[in-house]
């Protein structure tokens, strides 16, 4: 079957690569943009879910358009964040295989300058930038940017508050005559000002289904706990979903790292990761999801964009977010490119009446997640204390006098009754521990 990109006006050496990569069929939102930008000369602006294709949609048409003939900087793509930077310039450079003449950079925030600089002073035809970093290297006058055809600004609605500083800066260094390509999950009123203020009048726009978003195969579901509760039904929920793939979402980085941490306690294959740690470490993390050798990512919103892993079955919202296109956006991390997926939304009873909001805004229906037993819930804490124990690697600085001590108490019981005994012991301990926390809020009311 002829490769449908060919259909819009893609060059055969960009489909070759398309092939490979086995990208046949464009999404709704590439079929839409990608013959205006080939073919127009106004501004544009892409509306679309969160894994639909953006990337594509407008990468495509940049890698087509450049004159390799010319070694100036031609498009500039300013991103939110350095991951998604970085997704954006892998993607751009397997589209480009065949293209050994175009010079893509990615001089994003949070690793050393330096390097950035140097790269720059070689031909650049493509750089995806950060707005912070691209600021520094202009003040820096590392970067050349006064013969831009073509800004992209990707996932705007992500990027305004960093684009309030510092748009304008950067605006001026650009030419009056250019093309502005913006691409966003949502349409807010921050974003279009942002259209009004920086975009010609006569700006074509496209929308992809935004009535609804439950297009994407996501199951939108809520749980009701108390807080006391919380989570011990993250954790039932998590043990339920053992060897798939999910994205946990705090508001803070402190809850992220304190989530993180009891995970971690009750052995469960996770990672934090937020805007604090360095890029190394982030990078650490990400290529340990990515490879599978974590299941779990614990995040802040900002720390997770980029993310663009296929097989994340399910994502948690811990807290629930302040702004409905923050739901958009986390959520949009499951079910991409066509598979199914679970939105679990945790909540205080306070917080319920804010869920008709979410559905009357976004279009969709959330459905009551079936909480489970109290004893559903202390049998799970069991069976993850039994492996928790199992997974504790010996302590050898132990003496071994001490361990022979210890051996003798319970040389005569079999491991059955080894086993019941420690069984006993740790429930009469959790027993003990469940009335003093249900005791403690008693205590601070008076």
């Amino acid at each position: 079957m002829a490769n449908k990109f060919s259909q819009l006006g893609i060059s055969e050496d960009i489909v070759k690569n398309l092939d490979q990569l086995k990208i046949i069929t464009p999404t709704e939102i590439q079929e839409k943009s990608i013959p205006i930008l080939l073919d127009k000369t106004e501004d544009f602006v892409g509306i679309a879910k969160t894994g639909t294709g953006k990337t594509a949609a407008f990468g495509l048409p940049i890698l087509q358009l450049i004159n390799t003939e010319k070694n100036h900087i031609q498009a500039l793509i300013l991103v939110p964040t350095r991951e998604l930077g970085h997704q954006i310039f892998s993607n751009l450079e397997a589209y480009a295989k065949n293209l050994p003449d175009v010079s893509i950079a990615a001089t994003c925030g949070g690793i050393p300058i330096k390097p950035q600089i140097e790269r720059l002073t070689k031909p650049t035809h493509i750089v995806i930038a950060t707005p912070g970093r691209l600021i520094d290297l202009i003040k820096r006058k590392a970067i050349n940017i006064k013969e831009v055809n073509y800004l992209v600004l990707d996932e705007a609605d992500e990027m305004v508050t960093s684009l309030k500083e510092g748009l304008n800066e950067i605006v001026a260094e650009l030419p009056k005559k250019k093309r502005t390509f913006l691409f966003s999950a949502t349409l807010p009123g921050t974003i279009k000002q942002l259209i009004q203020n920086y975009m010609s009048k006569h700006v074509i726009q496209v929308s992809v289904a935004m009535s609804t978003i439950g297009n994407q195969g996501i199951d939108h579901e809520f749980v009701v706990v108390e807080p006391i509760e919380k989570l011990d039904v993250l954790m039932h929920f998590l043990s339920s979903k053992e060897g798939e793939r999910g994205i946990i979402f705090c508001k803070t980085k402190a809850a992220v790292n304190k989530l993180a941490k009891n995970l971690a306690i009750n052995r469960f294959s996770s990672g934090a990761l937020h805007g604090s740690l360095s890029q190394p470490i982030r990078d650490r993390i990400m290529a340990q999801f990515r490879q599978g050798n974590i299941n779990i990512l614990v995040a802040t919103d900002l720390a997770a964009r980029g993310i663009d892993v296929k097989e994340i079955s399910y994502v948690v919202n811990y807290h629930l977010p302040d702004v409905y296109e923050t739901y958009v956006h986390r959520s949009g991390r499951t079910a991409r490119a066509g598979a199914k997926g679970l939105s679990l939304t945790v909540l205080q009873k306070e917080e319920v009446p804010d869920i008709a909001e979410f559905q009357d805004e976004l279009g969709i229906v959330f459905r009551e997640y079936r909480k489970p037993t109290p004893e559903s819930v202390e049998e799970n804490n069991t069976l993850l204390w039994a492996k928790q124990i199992f997974k504790t690697k010996p302590n050898h600085e132990v003496s071994p006098e001490l361990k022979e001590k210890i051996k003798t108490v319970f040389h005569h019981l079999t491991k059955d009754e080894l086993i019941e005994k420690m069984l006993a012991s740790y429930l009469l301990q959790r027993k003990s521990d469940l009335l003093i926390k249900a005791e403690l809020p008693a205590k601070k009311k008076k």
